[in-house]
Formats: C-alpha cells, sequence, structure tokens
C-alpha cells in the first residue's frame, strides 16, 4: 500500500486564480501519465445526460478548492491522519493486505474516492474538491471513506467485484452487494456498525424510522432501473430528498447475509445466490 499527496501541484491549475482545464491536463499527466482522458470521459458523459453543464455544475466545485486554502490544509491534515497504519489496520481487521496506490488528487468531480485499474495495477483516488463538496474531511469521515473504497478493493483482490450483469435485477442487486460489502467493510474497520460516513443533518435517524419503505421502494423500482433514473446511489441522486440511500440499504443487506456467511463466501457470491438473499432480506 503507498499513499501519495499530490496537492503541492494543483496551484498551477489555478493560474491568475481561475480553473484551467488546460493546465489540470498537465497537472494530471505528471501523477497519472497518458490517463487524462479517463477522467475527462467520465465527466463529459455525465454532461452527456443533459441534466449537468462544465460551467454552472462543475466549474463551480473544482473553483471552490482554490478559494479555500485553510478547509484544503485541515483536509491534507486529516488524509494523512487517516492514512497512518491504514495498511496495518487492514491487515488486522480483514486478514488480509490490499495491494493499492491511494492518491490524494484534484479530479473533474469524477468522486470522493474512485477505485480504477490502470495499466494494470490497481488504485484508488481521492478528489479533493469532492471531499470539499461533500465535507467529508473530519477526520471520521475522512477515515470511513477511505475504508470504504478499501471495501471494494478489498472484494475486487479476493472476490468478484465486477460480474457481467443481464438485465436491471441482476446490475442493482449486484451494486447493492458491493457497496454493502464496502460499507460492511468500513463498519468493520471503524468497530462500530451504526457507523455511516454519509451521516449528516439526520441522515441516518431518517434512513432507520424509513428501512421498511426503502426496501420496498427499491424491490418495486429496480427491475425498471437505469443509471438515469435510478435515485439511491449517489450523492447527485435523492431518494425522498436524501442521497446515498442505497449505501445505508446496502449495509443493511450485507449484515443480513453475514449473520449467514463469511465475508469471503459473500464476495464470491453469484447472481443467483444474491437475489434468493435478497428476497430472504425483503422478508423481515
Amino acid at each position: 500500500m503507498k499513499i501519495v499527496n499530490t496537492l503541492d501541484k494543483i496551484h498551477e491549475v489555478y493560474p491568475d486564480g481561475s480553473f484551467s482545464l488546460s493546465k489540470w491536463q498537465e497537472y494530471l499527466e505528471t501523477i497519472l501519465p497518458g490517463h487524462s482522458s479517463l477522467f475527462l470521459d467520465d465527466m463529459n458523459q455525465t454532461i452527456a445526460l443533459g441534466n449537468y453543464t462544465f460551467k454552472e455544475h462543475f466549474l463551480p466545485i473544482l473553483q471552490a478548492v482554490y478559494q479555500k486554502p485553510n478547509e484544503v490544509q485541515i483536509l491534507i491534515k486529516n488524509f494523512e491522519e487517516a492514512a497512518k497504519q491504514l495498511e496495518e489496520q487492514v491487515l488486522r481487521t480483514l486478514g488480509k493486505p490490499i495491494d493499492v496506490e491511494i492518491i490524494l488528487y484534484l479530479g473533474l468531480c469524477n468522486g470522493a474516492g474512485w477505485v480504477v485499474d490502470l495499466e494494470q495495477k490497481p488504485y484508488l483516488l481521492v478528489g479533493v474538491e469532492k471531499v470539499l463538496e461533500l465535507q467529508w474531511y473530519d477526520l471520521p469521515s475522512f477515515q470511513g471513506l477511505l475504508y470504504h473504497e478499501l471495501g471494494h478493493l478489498y472484494q475486487r483482490q479476493y472476490g468478484v467485484l465486477d460480474r457481467q450483469t443481464s438485465n436491471p435485477r441482476e446490475h442493482f442487486l449486484w451494486q447493492l452487494l458491493t457497496e454493502g460489502v464496502a460499507m460492511y467493510c468500513e463498519q468493520l474497520l471503524v468497530q462500530d456498525f451504526s457507523f455511516f460516513h454519509q451521516d449528516r443533518d439526520g441522515w441516518l435517524d431518517w434512513c432507520d424510522q424509513h428501512l421498511q419503505q426503502i426496501k420496498q421502494d427499491f424491490d418495486h423500482d429496480i427491475d425498471s432501473m437505469t443509471q438515469q433514473n435510478q435515485r439511491y446511489f449517489g450523492d447527485w441522486v435523492r431518494y425522498e430528498g436524501y442521497s446515498d440511500v442505497g449505501y445505508y440499504l446496502g449495509a443493511k443487506f450485507v449484515r443480513f447475509i453475514a449473520e449467514q456467511y463469511s465475508l469471503y463466501d459473500i464476495i464470491n457470491m453469484d447472481h443467483q445466490r444474491v437475489n434468493h438473499l435478497f428476497e430472504a432480506f425483503m422478508e423481515i
């Protein structure tokens, strides 16, 4: 496990105090040569959906990094603190090492945490702009974010993270499972099954009070869900006014499964088993 902080270079991205996309590309090439198109394509795919524009939605988030130097310094301090003894903690708690390079960087709103393989090497990319926007830079939230993404990497390294799916039900049940596994690993590492790094302004209390409604609506929606109309996964969508509700439901689902199966068994399940267990989960 390698930890890299690239924020000492981002001042170059703001000539005259304004974000420059061309300068950002130059910056990205210094830390991940040959891969700037991955981030640009991800951004452009979001814009192509028609709900967002670069000027109105992306640029203000990117510009805020320059405008909040004090918050950035707090973020850096807490990132470095959260990264201390991370490898030892993962090995102690999950029982296996995770091979990854963790990079704190300025992205294009690609996610607070983004797990990617570049040249057959796993990376966990922590986007300063999204961490600031979501206000996840206090130490507990930062730890939770890192633990969550390491949960995805654990499933990728020792199980199956990306399965081929043939219909919406398979796709979104698998996403529910994988996000639930990441939340389960996060909570194991925090040593608190009530911990959610998404918890702000009564989020967890509301989810707890509406668990049955969330389950029923997810089950009702799942066969017709698409990436465009789903309302459960991501800070940019809302379920009854709340974001990230799918992560809460996934955590509850995996906690239910973990009563019968080991973590190793869970991360290697096939679609048929996941669907069967979800049906059982719906009955409680």
